[in-house]
């Protein structure tokens, strides 16, 4: 006999502010079937609306599912969903488990979310079925269908979060590496791209990193999940994944001036139009509210904190964004408000973007940028343990390593420094230059448990121009040019770049004091569009996208190096991701 339990299904009404929840109760009934529903309105807007449908097992667990239920009047349709299949016939609506979720245990459950769209009104479903059997607590009885159930008088909260989630027992701690015993989180707009690439099977199952690049990202928009709704789907990943914990990486990347030095990746904000405030207020304060509540305490949430901001200040304060950046102090404010209001959230951890070799390895630059980090973090509320770790090469192309050669390899008696390639930098490739930051950071103050994560999303460089063995040229150039497995035009380029290939395949612990190799860029979103594109995102047209530019002097007046035809920073570009599958290092099955 199964206790009795308490039904949550929405009622009928029209839920014209985000976040609403409706709620019925009916009395349950001990059977070996039975489900509860929780359809919650996340995001309303005039046309369409972003909903969660929260479906709890009250049976004997299912080796697959399928939902169901009517919306209440024409019009009403899902047009996106994920954590699911979905078709929909008139009014009738069915969602079926997508690949990976299929089985759902007892008292476990599973969170489809949609984005739909409505013409007069938007009103809530009233009744549900799960697997044909109507979700009305327990045992299905004799009569309506579900589409007909009858309902009860609903106690409506306008302003609640979605219903409590698995949060029973201790709140597990903070831990040294997020990512050792965990499992990655896998996010279904991305994997659904992938999937509809052909041999994106391959790697559509992988972790990759989530961008909230503009404020709108929070809430999620008609063509992409918000922060909610990839909390919730990895709730229901996280059920399904057995003991482990389940780890999901988050990009928090809009600060006023943003990327000062590409206009490729320029942002919504600027420091001249109170920037800076709008940052913390309705930018970083709804994430940290977001990922703060009870329902998500056990996922645990990396936080890679605002790419290529810090760096800039150390080399690119020539640019007049990155000037103004300096002179307000905005880049160190929103870094240091960042992370005040995340780390104070236990299951959350922080990581501080570095750049990378080809950006900081130089003596000029290393130390300098190592400083500021310091002082930057030093002034939180929490210092140095506001820090979980740094990240190198995010969204970037270096070499995870360079297997020819090495720093203090010489050519006939010249050091590969004095190459054209290296130009005199102290690393040749990521995995030297994150291994001896670390050691700089660890000796200004931070812990010595700092962790490192290394991008290797596109850093692979395989395929039939990777160089099998170290040249024999007596000349440096032509050694290292030949030697070398990163096949960039100029150390310096970035944006979509030409013969990249997939890089190591995100693991934890994958060498001293690196606490993972991740995915943070999605593979097949664009850096940049190769050509300018009017949008409503604040991103501009970087002549390093486009494949005819002929450089500047911080890639050494050399060609790009990018795809033609490429789109906006973040649309998917399907040329860009089969490359990256054709050159994978190591290669792909």
């Amino acid at each position: 006999m199964r206790p009795r339990r308490t039904l949550v299904v929405a009622a009928a009404l029209a839920l014209a502010t985000a976040g609403a929840v409706a709620t019925l109760t009916t009395p349950s009934h001990a059977a070996s079937a039975g489900c509860a529903v929780t359809y919650t309105v996340t995001n309303q807007w005039p046309g369409g609306f972003g909903a969660n449908v929260a479906v709890t097992n009250l049976g004997d667990p299912l080796a697959t599912w399928r939902l169901e239920f009517d919306f209440p009047v024409a019009g009403q349709t899902v047009t996106q969903l994920w954590n699911g299949v979905a078709t929909q016939a008139g009014r009738h609506v069915t969602v079926t488990n997508a690949g990976w979720n299929g089985p759902l245990g007892t008292n476990a459950t599973v969170t489809p979310g949609f984005n739909g769209a409505w013409t007069t009104t938007n009103p809530a479903p009233t009744a549900f079925s799960l697997n044909g059997v109507p979700c009305d607590g327990g045992t299905p009885t004799p009569g309506p269908s579900p589409s007909t159930s009858p309902t009860a008088t609903p106690t409506v909260s306008p302003t609640a979060s979605p219903s409590p989630g698995p949060t029973t027992g201790p709140a597990p701690g903070h831990v040294d590496n997020a990512f050792a015993g965990a499992t990655g989180y896998v996010n279904p707009d991305w994997r659904a791209k992938a999937l509809a690439e052909p041999g994106g099977d391959r790697i559509a199952n992988t972790s990759t990193g989530i961008w909230l690049d503009r404020i709108a990202a929070i809430a999620g928009t008609p063509s992409a999940m918000g922060l909610r709704a990839h909390l919730e789907a990895a709730l229901t990943q996280d059920a399904a994944n057995g003991t482990a914990p389940l780890t999901i990486e988050f990009v928090i990347y809009n600060l006023p001036n943003r990327d000062c030095s590409a206009l490729a990746s320029n942002g919504e904000l600027l420091i001249g139009q109170d920037g800076l405030r709008r940052y913390q207020t309705e930018y970083i304060d709804p994430i940290a509210a977001i990922m703060a509540e009870p329902r998500y305490r056990n996922l645990r949430i990396v936080t890679v904190v605002e790419i290529d901001s810090l760096p800039n200040l150390i080399t690119n304060t020539n640019v007049p964004a990155c000037a103004e950046a300096q002179s307000t102090g905005a880049y160190v404010q929103g870094v240091r408000y960042a992370l005040n209001k995340l780390h104070a959230i236990s299951n959350v951890y922080t990581y501080v973007d570095a750049a990378h070799h080809g950006w900081l390895g130089w003596d000029s630059n290393f130390g300098p940028a190592a400083n500021l980090f310091a002082s930057t973090v030093a002034g939180t509320t929490a210092g140095f343990a506001s820090v979980d770790g740094f990240i190198t090469n995010t969204a970037n192309y270096s070499a995870l390593t360079e297997p020819h050669f090495s720093i203090t390899t010489t050519v006939n008696g010249t050091s590969v420094r004095q190459s054209h390639w290296v130009d005199w930098n102290y690393y040749v490739d990521e995995g030297t230059y994150a291994t001896a930051f670390r050691a700089k950071l660890v000796s200004l103050g931070f812990a010595p448990t700092l962790g490192m994560l290394i991008d290797t999303s596109r850093n692979g460089w395989g395929g039939a121009a990777r160089p099998t063995g170290p040249s024999t040229s007596t000349v440096v150039d032509t050694f290292v040019n030949d030697s070398r497995v990163d096949r960039r035009i100029h150390a310096g380029n970035w944006c979509n770049q030409s013969g990249a290939g997939l890089g190591e395949r995100p693991r934890a612990n994958p060498a001293p004091g690196v606490d993972a190799y991740v995915w943070i860029k999605p593979p097949g979103e664009s850096d940049g569009s190769s050509t300018a594109i009017p949008n409503d995102e604040g991103k501009g047209f970087d002549r390093m996208c486009d494949p005819t530019y002929t450089g500047n002097e911080r890639n050494g007046h050399s060609m790009s190096g990018a795809l033609p035809n490429s789109p906006l920073a973040g649309a998917w570009f399907s040329a860009q991701f089969q490359q990256l599958m054709a050159n994978a290092y190591p290669a792909l099955p």
